[in-house]
């Protein structure tokens, strides 16, 4: 029998809850608290005291202020891809922003408004039809609002950006259950924030993002066996030093149909396509492919190729580490890792941030890194019923070995939530900045979204 998640206080809430909301409240015992806890990542195994599903923005309003007046730990759910399962808590009350994934474009103004629950393919399919792109992830289900404000790194990053470069504004509902809107002319120090420091300072019900006129790319999964792997990382490597905007370029590895791990490279060229073809021509001399090719295709048919590499019920154990260039070394620990993988649905994806995403100022947004790099993402996957330490040992040891080659810091969307010191040094000369803000909008530190800064940080002023 699943243990008891009902206590005085949230027995109070709930009531409350059921007596002023539209929308859903689930508790244990309900039909729809079993799916309604489970995220992405199965190994995750918190029993929250009530979830609800808001049917608005003042659902949502009501929700903080319940869980603050019977001292019930908030968390916020988007898509639910978070590794570290910061969406739910034990004992807790989770706002679950499934009913609010509308999405509307405003062709005139070249932008979309998406509500908080949006996945990054509601974006695609919203504006597809029109040629216009949206700034997102490598996956579909990812919720869009969760990538955004960490940062969001993507397949038309040396064009675009990254997803938080193009939001315009957004709709948040703070601590105390006032909504505000975060923009370049209201709140612009939230603003500053929520672009990098996550979902730290309140709930985003709704984001405003620039869209992009482009339809048709140059792009394809080229997939090749394992001994080549040095090479084609090298010729990555050549390839991409020189790359100009409208070329992005991920690489990495993960398991092929017969679980032996498979190196991809991953280009698109979102230019003009003429243009394009004599680029990425480059790569055919980089190895001899064992499938996959580049060709024009709907960005919205490109960014779904990872998604049967997120599959949801496995455990996961998730690092990351931002390499200034590929290194011979780091080629060679790369190709270790793939040869080593306990998994064949552990993997590795190598984003590629360069032109516009690095002309950004550091001191424009929370995020800081602006000059070129690769994220490395170290992901271990493994069936449910399979003991984790060797999965997790695995992860460790890639990120550990990485450590030494990298640059101070890593990913805020995909540390894990002890890694204060990582995340401060990721937020460099801005952290003490972040932490007036979290003082200002969030000073009980009820949100915490991604990888969050100790308070007693040196710059702080506290």
């Amino acid at each position: 029998m699943a243990p008891s998640t009902t206590t005085p206080a949230s027995a109070a809430a709930v009531r409350a809850l059921r007596t002023t909301l539209r929308g859903g409240v689930f508790t244990a015992g309900d039909a729809g608290y079993e799916p309604a806890r489970r995220l992405w990542n199965g190994a995750v195994e918190a029993r929250p005291a009530v979830i609800v599903r808001p049917a608005d923005e003042t659902d949502v309003t009501w929700a903080v202020r319940i869980a603050r007046a019977h001292g019930l730990p908030l968390s916020v759910r988007g898509g639910g891809h978070d590794w570290a399962g910061r969406a739910t808590a034990d004992g807790g009350l989770v706002i679950d922003l499934a009913d609010l994934r509308r999405v509307t474009v405003d062709r005139a103004t070249g932008t979309a408004v998406a509500q908080g629950g949006a996945r990054a393919g509601d974006l695609v399919e919203a504006t597809r039809a029109l040629g216009l792109a949206p700034v997102t992830g490598t996956v579909k289900a990812v919720g869009f609002a969760g990538l955004t404000l960490g940062g969001g790194y993507g397949l038309l990053a040396g064009q675009c950006g990254l997803a938080l470069d193009n939001l315009v504004s957004a709709r948040v509902v703070l601590a105390d259950g006032r909504p505000v809107v975060a923009s370049a002319d209201e709140n612009s120090d939230l603003f500053w924030a929520l672009r990098g420091g996550g979902g730290n300072f309140g709930v985003v019900t709704e984001l405003r993002v620039r869209l992009h006129p482009i339809s048709t790319v140059l792009a394809g999964m080229i997939l090749y066996p394992l001994a080549q792997a040095a090479a084609v990382l090298r010729g990555h490597r050549e390839v991409t030093a020189s790359a100009a905007d409208e070329l992005t370029v991920m690489t990495g590895f993960f398991g092929g149909p017969d679980g032996q791990p498979l190196i991809y490279l991953l280009p698109v060229w979102c230019g003009d396509i003429a243009q394009g073809r004599r680029v990425i021509d480059r790569f055919d001399a980089l190895g001899t492919p064992l499938a996959g090719r580049v060709c024009p295709q709907e960005y919205a048919s490109v960014l779904g190729m990872f998604d049967q590499v997120v599959v949801d019920g496995r455990h996961n154990e998730v690092g990351t580490r931002w390499l200034p260039e590929l290194t011979d070394e780091a080629i060679e620990l790369i190709v270790d890792a793939a040869a080593t993988a306990t998994s064949p649905y552990s993997g590795m994806y190598v984003h590629h941030f360069h032109g516009a995403a690095s002309r950004v100022r550091s001191e424009d947004t929370a995020f800081a890194l602006r000059r070129d790099h690769l994220l490395v993402e170290i992901g271990a996957a493994w069936d449910p019923a399979e003991p984790a330490a060797p999965h997790r040992r695995w992860a460790h040891e890639v990120s550990a070995a990485l450590a030494g080659h990298a640059l101070p810091g890593g990913y805020p969307n995909l540390l894990g939530p002890e890694e204060h010191q990582r995340a401060t040094a990721a937020f460099g000369p801005g952290a003490g900045r972040l932490l007036k803000v979290k003082e200002r909008y969030d000073p009980d530190r009820v949100f915490s979204a991604v990888a969050a800064l100790e308070p007693t940080h040196p710059d702080s002023g506290a």
